[in-house]
């Protein structure tokens, strides 16, 4: 096929030929190509400069040759004259170029042929912004190309024809040819190339790649799933409203490889969190799951971990006291899943311009289409509502979420504004409690740490985060708890709000009464027992050696009986046995009140769900009035019970007061010249029985000041005019019936003779007052 060619292009260069317009040219002449101009390397040139030197005829065009210049030349063998010709598009030169020099794109406009001699014959073809230098020549001659006064190539006709793409590009005035790296980075894996196109294209890694120290880009990106929130690895945020199973993570080239996540209520019914994650391996079967507290199942069995690496079908397991991890190498792609009850983050490596699948390849697709139907439960799409807490300050949290936007978090090159968006919408929905207020700071800590190697020095200090330690590590709950924080600092298993919600409603601690012929059996839930501060241990039936049996699995304590143990009952009627008993809570001998709750549980085979007694008093006269006779002094005594510290809120027959409510008593004289005399209240106490000296008796006042046994007795204005009060939390008598009658003794002091005052120390020890008249008793009588 090449000489057909040959001879089709020989037949251009003839004299005569079609469209050729001719010049002769000889030494230090200026050539105009201005009509069929030529871009080499990036510049264009309408011009050309002729010089015969002693060894080589020298085209330029940036000027005549000079060695001492920067010259753009075409270099030939020596000749004495020679001639130009300008011709227009050809048919057979773009033909033949197409076929020889792939570089080439466009279409030919025109063409510039300097003939040396007549077998030389040299062209410039104009291809818009390419061009080509084509030489033809039966002989052997050689033609140096010059860039810059660069040697840049060098045509040999091979059968009797050469090519070179004299197009190429130029920078910082420099010219390269097409495909030649401009300038590298291998820090970075930025490089500036000269395209096909004959322009600069700059390339580096992509946003999801990472420069290896090789210079090479890979792909490496992470994703973070903290609380319900979402962040993919695109740096997009979206949250899980549900309680169901997502896949979090799978790579299309890896079949049968999945990374799970499964979401669950804790506190609120309306807010999920992740609350644990599964791997599924490539062509094991096998599943490994990462649960709260640092457990991890393998398929169902539970596993030993350390910070030791152990190899199980094929994944790498290791556990420290920050969370578990697990890392897997599938194919060319390495997988790494850190979790620590609360935060799941992944980390993906594997070739350039990988994709992934997912929530965590893509966080906005409809959660539909990502749900796991298999791994979660039928209801799990169910949509809840629960109140608002009006204890939370959205504007105060979300300047701590804003945490992220300040130093030392600023020194981090991850977007921080997905982590502060997760954090700001889950604290303004949900209590910061559990760590909470510094799980998002840890996660975005935790992914600058793992991208971009930087570490946040200091951050635990301006964010008042403590311990790295995973929350709730080696802490074990079942499938209907979680592990939480109390009050106090304390975690234990809480209940989860939708599983806990029936039972509440009810103010239920357990199951119906399962029934056996004469024997029967109440189960009482562990972490509803928790959250009243109950110890099942503490519990029994009337027989205090009948205690509760704990299933660990499932944290249920079970209560048994039959009709002739644990101290059961047994009634009857016309038409059934009873069979009954009562699950409490044992009393220390030396604790006459209590001020909490008891636990007095009846149940039996006809009663269909177990109950919880909350005591409640009233009073049984809504202010007690008494005439006294004392000395020279006839006057009215009052006693009369408030709900308020400003004795506002009177208490009457129909008002409910509740164990450890704070109740204040006011005793007030009418008749009495304050100026004169004062009231003093000697003492006051409590008893079980109607008589002041019947029965059990608990001290609230002794020698007019407060006791020192109970420090939620307070004492006000005693001794200083003709009233006073006292305030104290309501209580019962352990063991004994919810009668309670206060009793109180008074004086009155003449002011004249003696302070009427009572001194009470830090120990509330008092003064003598000498100056008395006859006593005054006032009783008051509560019941439940």
């Amino acid at each position: 096929m090449l000489r057909p060619l040959l001879c089709l292009l020989a037949a251009i260069a003839l004299p005569g030929a079609s469209g050729q317009s001719s010049q002769s040219f000889s030494n230090n002449m200026k050539l105009d190509i201005s009509s069929c101009p030529i871009m080499y390397f990036g510049q264009k040139y309408e011009q050309v400069y002729v010089n015969f030197t002693n060894d080589n005829t020298v085209f330029c065009f940036n000027g005549f040759y000079n060695p001492g210049t920067k010259g753009d030349c075409l270099v030939a063998p020596k000749a004495e004259d020679g001639q130009m010709a300008i011709y227009g598009r050809s048919d057979g030169i773009q033909m033949v170029v197409n076929i020889f020099v792939p570089t080439i794109t466009n279409s030919m406009n025109c063409s510039v042929l300097l003939n040396l001699g007549s077998t030389i014959f040299l062209y410039l073809v104009n291809f818009g912004p390419q061009a080509v230098l084509m030489l033809q020549s039966p002989e052997s001659p050689v033609i140096d190309v010059l860039a810059n006064s660069d040697k840049v190539d060098t045509l040999r006709p091979v059968e009797g024809i050469a090519f070179s793409d004299v197009s190429g590009c130029r920078y910082l005035g420099l010219p390269y040819k097409v495909g030649s790296v401009v300038s590298s980075d291998p820090k970075t894996c930025q490089s500036l190339t000269c395209s096909t196109a004959d322009v600069l294209t700059h390339s580096a890694c992509g946003p999801l790649d990472r420069c290896g120290r090789n210079g090479i880009c890979s792909f490496d990106t992470i994703c973070t799933v903290t609380g319900p929130a979402v962040i993919d690895i695109q740096g997009h945020k979206n949250s899980v409203e549900d309680r169901c199973a997502y896949s979090l993570l799978s790579i299309p080239s890896v079949p049968n490889f999945l990374v799970l996540a499964n979401f669950q209520e804790r506190r609120r019914k309306d807010v999920s969190f992740l609350d644990s994650v599964t791997l599924q391996v490539a062509g094991s079967g096998v599943q490994i799951h990462l649960i709260q507290g640092g457990r991890v199942l393998l398929n169902n069995s539970s596993m030993v971990l350390s910070s030791s690496v152990q190899l199980v079908n094929g994944v790498e397991l290791s556990k420290d006291n920050t969370g578990v991890t697990a890392k897997v190498s599938l194919s060319n792609f390495t997988t790494s899943v850190f979790f620590d009850g609360y935060t799941a983050q992944i980390r993906v490596q594997g070739p350039s311009g990988s994709s992934l699948q997912g929530l965590c390849g893509n966080s906005s697709r409809p959660l539909s289409g990502l749900r796991l139907s298999e791994h979660s439960s039928t209801s799990c799409e169910t949509q809840y509502s629960d109140t608002s807490d009006s204890t939370i300050n959205c504007t105060m949290v979300t300047e701590r979420c804003n945490l992220l936007k300040k130093a030392p978090f600023s020194s981090c090159n991850i977007d921080p504004e997905p982590y502060i968006k997760a954090c700001s919408d889950t604290l303004c929905r949900y209590p910061a409690v559990d760590g909470l207020p510094c799980q998002f700071l840890e996660a975005y800590t935790r992914a600058c740490s793992l991208m971009s190697n930087t570490t946040l020095e200091g951050w635990r200090t301006v964010a008042e985060c403590s311990s790295p330690d995973a929350f709730c590590q080696d802490q074990t709950c079942i499938d209907n708890e979680f592990c939480g924080e109390t009050s106090g600092g304390e975690t234990r298993c809480f209940c989860r709000s939708i599983f806990a919600s029936p039972y509440r409603e009810i103010s239920a601690l357990g199951t119906p009464t399962v029934c056996s012929q004469n024997s029967a059996s109440l189960t009482l839930i562990g972490c509803l027992l928790a959250e009243k501060g109950f110890d099942y241990s503490a519990l029994h039936l009337r027989d205090p050696t009948c205690t509760g049996q704990v299933d660990e699995k499932t944290h249920m304590v079970t209560f048994s009986f039959n009709s002739n143990s644990c101290g059961t009952q047994v009634m009857t009627n016309s038409t059934e046995i009873i069979y009954k008993n009562t699950i409490m809570a044992q009393n220390s001998s030396s604790d006459i009140i209590t001020r909490q709750d008891q636990v007095h549980i009846d149940f039996s085979c006809i009663q269909t769900q177990p109950d919880l007694k909350t005591v409640a008093f009233r009073i049984r006269d809504s202010s007690v009035v008494q005439v006294i006779t004392s000395g020279p002094w006839t006057y009215t005594l009052t006693m009369k019970a408030y709900t308020d510290a400003s004795r506002t809120q009177a208490v009457d027959p129909s008002t409910e007061v509740q164990l450890n409510q704070k109740i204040w008593v006011e005793l007030a004289t009418d008749g009495l010249d304050a100026n004169v005399v004062s009231l003093v209240t000697e003492s006051c106490w409590a008893t079980n029985q109607a008589s002041p000296d019947g029965g059990l008796r608990y001290d609230l006042i002794l020698n007019s000041c407060p006791n020192v046994a109970d420090q939620t007795v307070t004492m006000q204005g005693n001794g200083q005019g003709t009233s006073n009060y006292f305030s104290f939390n309501m209580f019962q008598f352990s063991g004994s019936s919810g009668e309670i009658y206060l009793h109180c003794k008074l004086q009155l002091c003449v002011k004249q003779e003696s302070s009427c005052i009572p001194v009470c120390s830090g120990a509330r020890g008092r003064r003598s007052i000498r100056s008395r008249y006859e006593a005054a008793f006032i009783s008051m009588a509560w019941t439940t």
